[in-house]
């Protein structure tokens, strides 16, 4: 199937499966629509940032350079879904009734345009295919009786995570007086991406750089794609016309750092700028942790 379509598909919908289950239990449970798209939007802004640390790991050349040019293409896709996330927060404070139901239709067009995101992906991916070669499989002689028990129960340990993170989240902001944007954005979204981070440098250690890179741009896109599910479980009205404004902050940071991805992807610079860092790398971290910063001055005091 190719590493950079397992990455965007396959370990991007299991590395995501937190943010999925916090997001929908903060809106849910906790009735905390902030903690939700916060964990979401923070999540794709900590991502991108797990691509500084991959290239100060890979120690040989920047390692965006070893990384398909095919990505760009994701990044892209994912800087769209975000920039359509943003509008509908922007629209939903002038048009509140854009919905169907109590379901917001930017919500719909989302999940629309990611769907129609991976069809494209998919046939670029397929007319790219190289020939499979024979190989060992480490887990051929477990059962599948076996595999499907372990793949339930590390799927129940993450549900019930997710459900545990949207009340401890709640529960921080409401101890500091935090908004429940900056909670969800910081550290809700930096637990909720553990996955990404480690099934990345895993992927790294395996030098397929290809389906590193892939698993972080493909957790963004269904991140953002999630708001749909997201937005079916908040009854009280189309969830991006019920948060905060300061969530366009980390969108337009998002927007940012996949455009500096697409310029690391296009550049193929042979050596890194910093001996041990590429040029992006530092800009990645920087953006970070300005935009975590931005986010706590915007809502100390604040819920």
């Amino acid at each position: 199937m190719g590493r950079i379509w397992i990455g965007l598909v396959l370990l991007a919908a299991i590395t995501s499966m937190p943010e999925m289950v916090t997001g929908v239990s903060s809106v849910a449970l906790v009735a905390s629509p902030d903690l939700a798209l916060g964990t979401l939007f923070g999540s794709c802004c900590f991502n991108l940032s797990i691509l500084a640390l991959l290239d100060i790991l890979h120690s040989r050349t920047p390692v965006l350079t070893e990384a398909s040019p095919r990505h760009m293409a994701s990044a892209g896709w994912g800087i769209l879904l975000i920039a359509i996330a943003a509008g509908g927060i922007v629209a939903g404070g002038k048009f509140p009734s854009l919905a169907l139901g109590w379901v917001g239709i930017p919500s719909i067009i989302i999940l629309l345009v990611y769907l129609v995101a991976m069809r494209q992906m998919f046939h670029l991916e397929r007319s790219h295919q190289t020939p499979v070669q024979d190989a060992s499989l480490q887990y051929d002689q477990m059962p599948a009786r076996t595999a499907y028990f372990r793949f339930a129960l590390a799927a129940a340990a993450v549900i019930a995570a997710g459900i545990w993170l949207s009340f401890i989240g709640d529960d921080i902001a409401e101890t500091t007086g935090w908004a429940a944007s900056f909670v969800g954005s910081l550290f809700l979204a930096i637990t909720t991406s553990a996955p990404e981070l480690v099934v990345t440098i895993s992927a790294l250690r395996l030098a397929a750089i290809d389906m590193a890179v892939a698993d972080v741009l493909g957790a963004n896109m269904l991140d953002i794609a999630i708001i749909l599910p997201v937005d079916l479980f908040y009854a009280k009205g189309p969830v991006l016309s019920s948060v905060s404004s300061s969530h366009l902050v980390t969108a337009a940071v998002v927007v940012i750092m996949n455009l500096l991805v697409i310029a690391g992807l296009r550049l193929h610079r042979e050596h890194k700028t910093f001996r041990v860092i590429s040029w992006y790398a530092p800009i990645l971290i920087g953006l970070f942790v300005v935009t975590a910063y931005a986010l706590f001055s915007l809502g100390t005091g604040t819920r």
